[in-house]
């Protein structure tokens, strides 16, 4: 089973969710988003994951893989190629579907370690203290399904064997330090947010999230890629 990975050169470990997909038998293949002129067709893939970037969708300067990024991700979703958007990834899929991607008034309340809330009737799975690092947020495209929230945005949704979740199922306390690392610490320090202390708070959380990270994998393998 192949499973495709999307992800920025600089930035595509996909973390606990590769490491459960891969448990789970898929093969992975990571593409680059700079490299874009070079994917392969969505027919070839079992499932498709988009991971987060410090992108922004709106941003001139990468139109060229954002576009093509968001036109593949609407070709998979049509032809019925179940795919797992995550942080950015999720406001791609909210682009590609008709939803509306802006920058959040708040983030000093999105980055961090925050309760996440199904809806009724939603997975559980998707509940409980999640990983957020995100400037933007997304609306609900239309005739998705919401599945879970926090005060300050919108944090998943589902439309047919497409999935989003603006929160970071995959992170790893090496994964939010080497994003700490990337330059972003300035922004952090302007929001009140100590880097050291996000990454402490990472590697006290890791035993934790992993077998819910994991169930989040099971579940959407097994309700989504296999519904």
């Amino acid at each position: 089973m192949r499973a495709y990975v999307t992800a920025n050169s600089s930035d595509d470990d996909p973390g606990v969710v590769g490491e459960r997909l891969v448990a789970l038998g898929y093969q992975l293949r990571v593409f680059h988003r700079e490299d874009h002129e070079s994917w392969p067709d969505v027919d070839d893939a079992d499932l498709i994951v988009a991971l987060g970037s410090d992108w922004s969708v709106y941003w001139d300067h990468v139109a060229g893989p954002v576009g093509a990024e968001v036109a593949l991700l609407r070709k998979a979703h049509e032809r019925g190629v179940p795919v797992l958007g995550i942080c950015f990834g999720s406001q791609l899929l909210a682009t590609a579907l008709d939803g509306t991607v802006s920058r959040s008034p708040r983030p000093d309340q999105e980055i961090g370690w925050f309760d996440v809330a199904p809806v009724e009737g939603a997975p559980a799975v998707l509940g409980g203290r999640w990983f957020q690092w995100h400037y933007d947020r997304w609306t609900l495209p239309l005739d998705a399904e919401l599945l879970a929230t926090t005060p300050g945005a919108n944090q998943a949704f589902r439309l047919g064997r497409t999935v989003a979740t603006q929160f970071h199922p995959e992170v790893t306390a090496g994964i939010v330090a080497r994003w700490a690392a990337s330059g972003d610490a300035g922004e952090l320090l302007a929001q009140g947010i100590e880097v050291a202390a996000l990454v402490a708070d990472t590697e006290r959380m890791e035993a934790d999230v992993r077998p819910r990270a994991y169930a989040l994998v099971d579940w959407f393998c097994r309700e989504v890629v296999g519904g």
